[in-house]
Formats: structure tokens, C-alpha cells, sequence
């Protein structure tokens, strides 16, 4: 009987250390660059605080928040199924899937001082909203440019929907820029981020190219940019939840290989700084 008590004071001391070696180990591991790079998209830099170790990763909820939300818009524009009407069926999911995870991730991600996620998910957060809430009749945005001069406000009958397209079209062509931006940013993330940027990048001039052109009439052009927008949003969208995969299996320590997403961290080496010379 003491040798049983004996055996089973032992294995509880043994258990007891271990769920202390994990506790001390969680609070003072160091994530390899190229692990923490996978799981936060951003090189590891220094900050200040243990906010990391404490808080939840929240880049997953912004992959997952951005390719839920962009998938379905980009089938609304290649018109597969009969899809269409310029995602507007998808409203609520741009909103809460797009805008506010997006926002939220961006929240998570100022917290625990990664800059460039954060700038990314807080500007595309802010895209999905502002795309869905322009179809929203509350903020007149459409509506303004009613055909029959029905729309509060609106300046008439003369060739509204016209004008409407022309507007907009500037609005997707800054996208774009601000797109290629990112994708500069992304050069020392990891090679499946840098595809999601120039496709987002390309989609965004094909955007305001199909805007610019039905404004004109020209819906055979129009049409095909739009078709095209759709595709590069879409394979940006399946790159995401390819990511996101990545992420889990990383996440969760699956017992399967790691996805590769191509590290760029340690091949595009940060700038050098130079020290100050005192004179």
C-alpha cells in the first residue's frame, strides 16, 4: 500500500512539475523570427510589456474576416451562378466578416505593437465597410444618383448612373495605390502575403477601369474588367485561407507539416542604422 502511495505521490509531483515547467516555459519562450513571423506576418521586433504572452494571436481573425468577406464579392462580380449586382447581397457579410473582424483584428494586433498588420487590417477593415454601407439607402450614396431624380438631394434625371460610376471609379484606383503600398510592406513578411497585395493591387486598377468604363457605356470593356477584378480577388481570398490553414496547424501544433508560406524576414534584411557619431 506504501509503495502504491508512494508511486502516486510521485506521479502527482511529476504532473505538479510539469504544469510548472509549461507555466514558466510559456512565460519565458521566445518565438524564433521565422515562427513568429508565420503567426503574426510581421518581423519580430522588440516592444515593450508582455502583452504577447498574455493576449490572443489576432492575425487569424483578420485572415479569416478578409477572405469570408472577399470571396463572395469577387463571385458577384465573375457572375458565376448567376451571381451579381455588385456584392450587394453580400452587405452584411462585407460588414461583419470584413469590416468589423478586420477591425478588430487591426485592435489586437496595435496592442501587442505589430505596426504594419495593424495599418493593413485597420485600412481594408475600412474598406469592406465603406463598400457596403455605400449600397445602404440610409447614407444616400446610390440613391443621390437615381435615373429619375427620385434620390434625396439629387441633382436631376441627366445620365445620373453615369456620374455615379465616374465618381466612384477614383475610389477602388486609390485602393490600388494604397494596395501597392502594402505590397512594399510585404516584402519582408512572407511570399503568400506578397501575392495577396499584387493581386489586390491588379483587382483594384481593374476596378476603376470597369467603373470608368460603363460610366462611358462601354459594357463589353466594363464587363471584362469586372470579371478580372473578380479573379484577382478570389485567388486573393483562396491565398488567404491558405494562410490561414498555415496558421492553425502552427497555431495548434498539429502532428502534420507545416504549410509553407515562404518566409521573406530573413531573406530581405531590415535596413541598417547607422549609429550616431558624436562629434
Amino acid at each position: 500500500m506504501a509503495t502504491h502511495h508512494d508511486h502516486q505521490s510521485s506521479q502527482d509531483t511529476h504532473i505538479d512539475s510539469e504544469e510548472k515547467f509549461r507555466y514558466e516555459l510559456a512565460k519565458t519562450v521566445t518565438l524564433t523570427p521565422e515562427l513568429y513571423e508565420r503567426l503574426f506576418i510581421t518581423p519580430k521586433t522588440p516592444v515593450a510589456g508582455d502583452l504577447r504572452s498574455r493576449f490572443g494571436n489576432p492575425t487569424p481573425i483578420g485572415v479569416l474576416g478578409f477572405s469570408v468577406a472577399v470571396i463572395p464579392l469577387a463571385i458577384s462580380f465573375m457572375g458565376w451562378q448567376g451571381a451579381g449586382g455588385l456584392s450587394v447581397a453580400t452587405t452584411t457579410i462585407n460588414i461583419w466578416f470584413g469590416g468589423v473582424l478586420l477591425i478588430i483584428a487591426a485592435i489586437g494586433e496595435f496592442l501587442l505593437g505589430n505596426t504594419f498588420p495593424m495599418i493593413v487590417f485597420f485600412a481594408y477593415g475600412a474598406h469592406f465597410l465603406s463598400y457596403a454601407t455605400t449600397f445602404i439607402p440610409f447614407y444616400n450614396a446610390v440613391g443621390f444618383f437615381n435615373p429619375d431624380g427620385s434620390g434625396f438631394g439629387g441633382p436631376g434625371t441627366a445620365n445620373q448612373t453615369q456620374v455615379f460610376l465616374a465618381s466612384y471609379a477614383f475610389y477602388p484606383i486609390v485602393m490600388s495605390v494604397l494596395s501597392f503600398i502594402f505590397l512594399l510592406g510585404s516584402l519582408r513578411t512572407n511570399g503568400v502575403f506578397v501575392l495577396i497585395f499584387i493581386l489586390a493591387t491588379i483587382g483594384f486598377g481593374l476596378g476603376g477601369g470597369a467603373f470608368l468604363h460603363l460610366s462611358r457605356g462601354d459594357t463589353v470593356v466594363g464587363s471584362r474588367l469586372a470579371t478580372g477584378l473578380g479573379a484577382c480577388f478570389f485567388a486573393a481570398g483562396v491565398l488567404g485561407f491558405y494562410f490561414l490553414v498555415a496558421l492553425v496547424i502552427a497555431i495548434m501544433e498539429l502532428p502534420i507539416p507545416d504549410l509553407p508560406v515562404f518566409d521573406l524576414s530573413t531573406v530581405i534584411k531590415a535596413r541598417s542604422r547607422s549609429a550616431i557619431k558624436e562629434e
